[in-house]
């Protein structure tokens, strides 16, 4: 099978070591990669969905996988399907799932989907009025993309004005929601879906503050430990049955049939699972810790979820433990610092170990950043703590100046 992957991060290098494990590969191109994707394919620059139709004319292609969520927003997987190419991602108007909040919280209230209730605001002057009226704080949401910036869980009154005031100056913030907030351990739970069927992925916890106990601004994730002790297999298909499921049917059943990696955000709460948000493609840096937790050929459920073919049951989860380090550049989330020189002692990564590259380049011969979230030290043992313990091992193996990291990751599922 000839594939063309698109997406430059961690989450895509992940992919791509899942992909290139399949006896069903021939030939893999990524665009436009990292430099530590280059030995599992062929990277090409193809940076408009103009440029991929061209490429596609003179390059046979079997499959597409889009990894990010911008594109999908652009409908980049309706032009490629358009062309007659199969395609893993859901189409735009799918894909609203996660590029309108507000759209989502639409169809969840629609199929009875539990989530936080919520209110929708299109200036400040509206929303602003609101909280001074409720007295409470709430969770501040730009309504579009916002790379994982785009919320504020406000701790007062104040801190929810301030958050409103900030937002609403993005361009992700045309519109926003204010949600009461939900208490409760997340999960996140990922499903493989071919617009009707569903297989559920390894569940998942990410680290989205920026430093120790949760503490410092909203990221795009600076790590995360699979699976979560309180959600196995049997359980979290369960959970899927709840608040993937409906979502799938009711996309079906208007027409626009969700084909990708459906991201349920889950919070358990006392009252039970309520979902914060939905992703309308692959969790980063999630996606990290699954995949070697996988037991099944992802590329084969890939292709056959892309033809509407998908068995729920294909991809099963080893019984070992994953985690994952974000190594973060020099001012990031605010102003990531880029060009900085990295050094990976490969020689004393220890086994179960590896190195997923995000934000890197090489420059005159020298590995740089090149992006706010650089590099992942990945971990994977027999348990919890073993996947730990190798995954800040390998941390040890990098080294970067200002790198940023938590010492934290995964705590919650120790003993």
């Amino acid at each position: 099978m000839r594939v063309l992957l698109l997406g430059s991060g961690a989450r895509e290098h992940a992919l791509a070591r899942a992909i290139a494990a399949s006896p069903f590969l021939d030939q893999l191109t990524i665009a436009p990669g990292n430099p530590g994707m280059a030995d599992l394919g062929t990277l090409v620059q193809l940076p408009t969905i103009a440029e991929v139709l061209d490429w596609i004319t003179l390059h046979p292609i079997e499959l597409v996988v889009i990894g990010p969520e911008a594109p999908l927003a652009a409908g980049w997987a309706d032009a490629i399907r358009g062309a007659g190419v199969a395609v893993f991602g859901p189409s735009q108007q799918a894909a609203r799932l996660e590029s309108s909040k507000a759209f989502a919280k639409s169809v969840m209230q629609r199929v009875n989907v539990p989530t936080a209730g919520y209110a929708a605001f299109h200036s400040v002057a509206e929303a602003i009025p609101f909280v001074e009226r409720s007295g409470l704080p709430w969770v501040v949401k730009a309504d579009g993309l916002a790379a994982g910036k785009g919320v504020v869980v406000a701790e007062s009154v104040s801190e929810t004005i301030s958050a409103i005031q900030t937002l609403a100056g993005m361009p992700a913030g045309q519109q926003l929601l204010l949600e009461e907030r939900l208490y409760g351990p997340e999960v996140s739970l990922i499903a493989i879906c071919d617009g009707e069927r569903y297989s559920v992925l390894p569940s998942a916890r990410d680290h989205k503050r920026l430093y120790e106990d949760d503490y410092g601004p909203n990221t795009g994730g600076m790590g995360t430990i699979a699976p979560i002790h309180a959600m196995n297999y049997y359980t979290a298909k369960q959970l899927g049955a709840l608040v993937i499921q409906p979502i799938l049917d009711f996309l079906r059943l208007h027409d626009m049939p969700f084909i990708g990696a459906l991201y349920a955000g889950v919070m358990l709460t006392e009252d039970g699972p309520k979902v914060i948000e939905y992703n309308a493609r692959f969790g980063d840096p999630e996606t990290q810790v699954m995949m070697p937790l996988i037991d099944g050929d992802v590329l084969k459920a890939l292709s056959d979820a892309a033809h509407g073919r998908l068995d729920p049951d294909a991809l099963r989860w080893h019984s070992r433990a994953a985690a994952s380090v974000v190594i973060a550049s020099h001012g990031y989330p605010e102003n990531p610092r880029r060009g900085d020189p990295i050094t990976i002692d490969s020689q004393r990564i220890p086994a179960g170990g590896m190195v997923l590259h995000a934000g890197t380049m090489v420059a005159d011969g020298q590995l740089v950043s090149n992006g706010g979230r650089v590099l992942n030290a990945v971990g994977v043992g027999a348990t919890h703590a073993d996947a730990l313990k190798i995954a800040y091992a390998v941390v040890d193996c990098i080294t970067m100046p200002g790198m940023q990291y938590r010492l934290d990751i995964g705590q919650s599922e120790l003993p």
